[in-house]
C-alpha cells in the first residue's frame, strides 16, 4: 500500500513539474513577443506644440497682470496659429480660422491697453474655450484655470 502511494505521489509530481514547464515556455514566448513591438513615442504636432507654449506664455502674463507689471509687446509667435499644421488637417477648418482670429484680436487688446488687460486676457481665454467647445474639449478645465477673477 505504501508503494502505491508513493508511486502515485512520484507520478503525479513528474506530471506537474511538466505543465509547470510547459506555462514557463508560453510566458517566454509571450515575453520574446513583446520585445519585438517597437515602442512608438507621441508626437505632437505644430498646432498642438503652439497651443502649448501660448498656454504657458499666457500663465506668465496672467501672474503679470495679477502683478500689475509691465506686460511688454504682443508674442508675435502667436500668429502662427494662423500656419501651424494640425494632427488633423481637416480641423483647420472655417469655424477654427474664425476662431483663431478672434483669438488674436483679443490677445492684442491685452497689450494695446494694459488699463482693461484683465478683461482683455479673459476674453481670449472666452475665445479658446468656445473654439475648444467645437473642436477638442480635453484642454477647457486647464484653460479655465487661467481666469483672473
Amino acid at each position: 500500500m505504501i508503494k502505491l502511494l508513493l508511486s502515485i505521489f512520484v507520478v503525479v509530481t513528474f506530471f506537474s513539474c511538466q505543465k509547470k514547464e510547459e506555462k514557463r515556455g508560453d510566458v517566454k514566448e509571450r515575453n520574446s513577443c513583446s520585445k519585438e513591438k517597437k515602442f512608438e513615442m507621441y508626437e505632437m504636432s505644430e498646432m498642438a506644440t503652439l497651443m502649448e507654449q501660448m498656454y504657458a506664455y499666457n500663465k506668465v502674463i496672467r501672474n503679470k497682470i495679477v502683478k500689475g507689471d509691465t506686460l511688454g509687446k504682443f508674442p508675435e509667435f502667436f500668429n502662427k496659429i494662423y500656419s501651424a499644421k494640425f494632427t488633423t488637417p481637416s480641423d483647420n477648418d472655417d469655424f477654427f480660422k474664425a476662431n483663431a482670429e478672434k483669438f488674436i484680436e483679443v490677445q492684442k487688446l491685452i497689450y494695446e491697453d494694459p488699463k482693461n488687460a484683465m478683461v482683455n486676457f479673459n476674453k481670449g481665454l472666452d475665445a479658446c474655450i468656445t473654439c475648444h467647445q467645437g473642436k477638442c474639449g480635453g484642454p477647457i478645465p486647464r484653460i479655465k484655470k487661467l481666469y483672473i477673477q
